[in-house]
């Protein structure tokens, strides 16, 4: 029945992974969780419901380039839908709530701000609606990577409308996000629903490199291996936006670049230019991002690394959305880290949340120089129904994949050597016999305990802490406290676990 639906309305032959779960939540009329990736079809998950039922839905998104995308696409198929906007025409306005009055199905987009007008609360305590769907869900809480206040008041829905399910969606969030997300919407025992992290057709790979040269030559290789389809090159900073724009337009035609310093004429021109194909390659902060998709981006680059996984992964996220070979590569040099120390050092939030921040930067450190599967470590991160010991299409599962960004020569005349390790070996020192030996216990040690905790092998330890305490070879608690990684929080919890394994070795 609902697959019928499916394929009269949308055209589809069937759901992708985790939708008909979240479908059937909202249909029971229960409030829901939902995390699903980049691309992996969120949308379809309170527009199949308004079709469906035929009522009105009401849609909570940030972006009004986002809303007005859905709005067009919906209305192509024919359904019907509007958004609501600031400086939008009355006429728009009058013909929304006229269809509206109209009854049967509708979906309205709205921006988290309209939610808060009186008049407009007033207005939705009388309406026939189906369902609430918050977009982009972790702007709600706090722990996530992109609250925002405004998001924070969404709970005045359930307040208003206590009958009415609701539905939180975003492409990532951990359990304590989605914890907090509950929390402050004021849920009603929602169902959870975490899938799809596992993208098969996407290569992951971190490239260490020594510095912005090294790694603009390996940024050129990467281009070179893809000459065709979109490309995204994420960067930390308007100022190094621009000049690797200005770089890359020396070697390699269609480049843009995209920042929140461009005027809102520039940045629709530079979007519109990309989607039509006018621009191949963009270069961009991550104001560049949300609501984006483009099926045939074969390459997302990151030239600096983020400020946290979460980040990370919904931008390399951008990359394979029509399900075809691509190609996700961070060069990672040690520098990278502190710039976004600065921004964490800079920032006027509160102590808990520069903590969080702290650790999560640490734990983006430690995935770059962890040598474990890419994709098994992001489906554990994110507590995904699916699991992986090894995927087979990372550089860490295959370091000598046909599909790995290669070394350039010229960046590689003094060492040749390297051309096909992975990230993590790069800046390992060089142990003893002994100490290998005692380096290779403790990544075993690592990995049991990981799959124990069900938690990633990185948020145990990172590499060099793994090799410190191979070369240290600590024998107390108080030796343990000297070693690079290791604060009061990982020494209580593994501390007894490490010298148990360290004994005679």
């Amino acid at each position: 029945m609902l697959e019928n639906h499916l394929q009269q309305f949308f055209n589809l032959p069937k759901f992708r992974r985790g939708q008909l779960d979240i479908i059937n939540a909202v249909l029971t009329k229960k409030d829901a969780l939902a995390v699903l990736p980049t691309g992996g079809g969120k949308s379809l998950c309170f527009q199949f419901p308004a079709t469906y039922l035929q009522k009105l839905v009401i849609v909570i998104s940030p972006l009004i380039a986002l809303m007005k995308d859905q709005v067009m696409s919906l209305q192509n198929r024919g359904v019907k839908a509007g958004c609501l906007y600031a400086q939008q025409p009355e006429s728009e306005k009058r013909l929304i709530f006229s269809q509206i009055n109209e009854g049967g199905c509708y979906v309205l987009y709205l921006s988290p701000e309209r939610v808060q007008k009186p008049g407009f609360q007033e207005w939705i305590k009388n309406r026939e609606i189906a369902l609430f769907a918050i977009d982009e869900a972790h702007c709600v809480s706090q722990w996530g990577h992109d609250f925002r206040e405004e998001y924070a008041e969404l709970k005045v829905l359930k307040k208003l409308r206590p009958d009415v399910p609701i539905l939180a969606l975003t492409a990532s969030a951990t359990p304590m996000v989605l914890d907090d997300i509950a929390k402050n919407l004021e849920l009603k025992n929602p169902e959870r629903m975490v899938h799809g992290f596992y993208r098969s057709n996407l290569f992951y790979q971190v490239a260490v490199c020594d510095n912005d040269q090294e790694k603009s030559q390996m940024l050129l290789q990467s281009i070179k291996q893809h000459p065709t389809g979109r490309i995204i090159v994420y960067c930390g900073t308007r100022k190094i936006t621009e000049e690797l724009a200005g770089f890359l337009r020396k070697h390699v035609d269609q480049v843009g670049f995209y920042h929140a310093g461009l005027s809102q004429n520039e940045r629709t021109q530079m979007q519109t230019d990309y989607a039509s194909g006018k621009l191949r390659i963009l270069v961009a902060t991550n104001a560049f991002g949300m609501g984006i998709d483009q099926p045939d981006v074969r390459l997302v680059v990151h030239f600096q690394m983020p400020a946290n996984i979460d980040s990370l992964y919904q931008e390399m996220g951008r990359a394979g959305r029509d399900e075809q070979p691509s190609t996700c590569l961070l060069l990672y040099a040690k520098k990278d880290k502190g710039l976004q120390s600065f921004f964490i050092t800079s920032s006027p939030a509160t102590k808990p949340i520069k903590d969080l921040r702290w650790r999560n930067l640490n734990a983006l450190v430690a995935y770059c120089e962890v040598a474990e599967c890419r994709h098994a470590e992001i489906l554990t991160y994110y507590k995904d129904s699916t699991r992986l010991k090894a995927c087979g299409h990372c550089d860490a599962c295959v370091p000598n994949s046909e599909r790995a960004i290669e070394k350039p020569v010229v960046a590689m005349a003094a060492q040749k050597s390297l051309s096909k390790k992975s990230a993590a070996a790069k800046y390992a020192v060089t142990l003893s016999p002994t100490e290998e030996a005692r380096f290779q216990v403790l990544r075993t040690w690592r990995k049991a305990k990981a799959e124990e905790l069900d938690i990633p092998a990185f948020v145990v330890f990172g590499d060099k802490t793994l090799r410190d305490i191979a070369q240290k070879n600590p024998q107390s608690l108080d030796e343990l406290k000297n070693i690079y990684g290791i604060g009061e929080a990982k020494l209580e919890k593994f501390g007894w676990d490490l010298l148990a394994n360290l004994s005679d070795k």
